[in-house]
């Protein structure tokens, strides 16, 4: 498919559904008021953008995630990085010497920090070491989803909630069969309405999303699975395959991802930055 010309940049899309990349960028160099505008503008239409070839640094990928928003701080055990607390390296390297989550394998799909009061608005993600094979993200357009189902089943969603719930010491590709009460969690709206274009989007997921509220457990797990596959459609799908010097941006109010497997004897390092979200789930 042909790209398209937009102010200076280029934006080619990669699926019927979500993703496209842009090129005629150097996102290690400060951006004018225009290509920040042009870049929101794909962002918002496309939900994933990819920028190939980018020699990245911390200070650079704050940069540019602060052009979209404000910095997510690091939510860790560990202090953040004093220089950089918004870094985060999602890694399976130990011993960095940096903040880092550790990873290892394949994790179903989910939305960033949807067991809290205000998930994350987007992330960032620079490669900097990947896998031989595998370790892939797969995106999922939650827009996409909800306006495949009928009307019907739209009515039927509308005003619930769901309680969303993640223990970090839990096996990332088992949905729980019961809670810790200390981890975090929070129940949104099953439909949100994004706040900057105003379209639906399915707001569950596979991960992290345990029931809805007010409804029969039979109900309600038959409900969610039936949302989940609907989500993790093929044709609502991008499968981004990871090159060093990848920077990808996510909308995580319209999207999920996955990781696939990749072997534990394979090194890969991802940096992390996050963008903050300061209105409510509605």
């Amino acid at each position: 498919m042909e790209g398209r010309p937009r102010m200076g940049i280029t934006v080619t899309n990669l699926s019927d559904a979500i993703g496209a990349e842009v090129s005629g960028v150097e996102l290690s160099r400060p951006l004018d008021e225009a290509t920040v505008a042009d870049i929101r503008r794909a962002w918002l239409d496309n939900v994933i953008l990819v920028f190939r070839d980018q020699q990245v640094s911390d200070d650079d990928q704050e940069r540019f995630c602060r052009y979209l928003g404000e910095l997510e701080v690091v939510r860790s055990a560990r202090a953040a990085d004093s220089a950089h607390p918004s870094v985060l390296l999602i890694t399976n390297v130990r011993d960095t010497g940096r903040t880092t989550a550790l990873e290892d394998g394949e994790m179903m799909f989910h939305y960033d920090q949807c067991y809290y009061e205000h998930p994350a608005m987007g992330s960032t993600l620079f490669a900097m070491e990947v896998p031989e094979t595998g370790g892939n993200t797969l995106f999922a357009s939650c827009y996409a989803a909800y306006e495949s189902l009928n009307d019907a089943m739209k009515r039927r969603l509308e005003g619930l909630r769901a309680l969303n719930y993640y223990d970090y010491a839990r096996d990332p590709t088992v949905r729980p069969k019961s809670l810790n009460p200390d981890a975090p969690q929070w129940a949104h709206p099953v439909v949100r309405t994004h706040p900057e274009t105003g379209r639906k989007a399915l707001f569950v997921n596979r991960l992290m999303t345990i029931r809805i509220e007010g409804m029969a457990a039979d109900e309600s797990d038959a409900l969610l699975e039936a949302l989940f596959e609907r989500i993790e459609d093929p044709t609502h799908r991008y499968e981004h395959v990871w090159r060093t010097g990848d920077m990808v941006i996510w909308d995580n109010r319209c999207s999920v991802h996955a990781r696939t497997y990749f072997s534990p004897d394979d090194r890969r390092m991802m940096r992390r930055v996050t963008i903050r979200e300061t209105q409510p789930v509605v």
